[in-house]
């Protein structure tokens, strides 16, 4: 027990002795990887898969390392993601123009174990958690009027409606696995640059949405406003809901129309880092 004690001893006050802080911030861009079914695309003569990961994007980091030697250290790191914009629905047929598409704008927060494999080259590997954040979807739909129901509007054959709505979808926490391999090109004492492949393996379970915009005009067939604001968040269509709950049952009986299956969507990525690191002076200096 005394040597178990003594062993313990030494090694942090070999850790604290050497005890290394640094600090840095990044920007890079992250392509989708492992790629899912996001949406389709329709046209007159096929339907067509869209695959894809909300995970693609250009990306923000801040991060905290603390190095017990020279050669493992602790990482924690904060993250934004601006997600690029994935195809959700794309239909092109008489009568129905679709276009819906979704991104990401999420925040995240790692915790990493870093090795240095000499003064230059280092990996870290972790785990990654979504913080914060949503799936935005952005939606333009635009329909022919049945032509009893522009009669009954006294409006001309061939007029149609213009709908734009934006919904923010949110998840339940998930956790994923983070893995990175760099380089460290010292400027200084102090400041050094960098270079980093990093990946994510994450996907997030839908836990509910809301519709946060919602518009739709009558137009004419020559492409006059004939009527705004036909329905807007206040006076929603009918079978359309603000807020929607998913889960994961749902009853044959169920009548709340408000309620849907939940789905898992992903936001697995593979990007470049590039980025600046400022070290503090180490307690070995003093």
């Amino acid at each position: 027990m005394k040597r178990l004690i003594v062993l313990v001893t030494a090694i942090c006050i070999s850790s604290f002795t050497y005890g290394q802080f640094q600090v840095s911030v990044s920007t890079g861009y992250s392509v989708g990887s492992a790629g899912m079914k996001l949406g389709e695309t329709m046209s007159t003569t096929e339907t067509e898969n869209t695959y894809g990961s909300y995970g693609e994007g250009l990306n923000f980091q801040l991060r905290g390392t603390y190095f017990f030697n020279n050669k493992f250290g602790l990482d924690l790191g904060l993250g934004y993601l601006n997600g690029s914009d994935q195809t959700v629905s794309e239909v092109s047929v008489p009568g129905t123009e679709v276009d819906a598409i979704a991104r990401a704008r999420a925040f995240g927060a790692s915790a990493s174990v870093v090795y240095k494999f000499n003064k230059n080259v280092y990996g870290r590997f972790g785990a990654l958690v979504k913080v914060g954040g949503k799936t935005e979807a952005v939606v333009y739909n635009q329909a022919t009027l049945p032509d009893a129901t522009a009669t009954a509007l006294g409006l001309p054959s061939g007029s149609y409606t213009e709908t734009n709505y934006v919904e923010d979808y949110h998840g339940h926490l998930p956790l994923g696995f983070v893995a990175a391999l760099g380089y460290t090109y010292e400027l200084n004492e102090n400041f050094s640059l960098f270079v980093e492949g990093e990946y994510y393996g994450i996907s997030l379970k839908r836990k509910d949405s809301k519709i946060q915009e919602f518009n739709t005009d009558v137009f004419l067939p020559d492409g006059t406003v004939a009527m705004s604001g036909l329905y807007t968040l206040d006076n929603l269509p009918a079978g359309t809901y603000q807020e929607t709950t998913y889960v994961d049952t749902l009853s044959n009986t169920e009548t709340d129309a408000s309620k849907k299956l939940s789905q898992k969507v992903p936001y697995s990525s593979f990007g470049i880092n590039f980025g600046l690191i400022y070290k503090f002076k180490n307690s070995s200096s003093k």
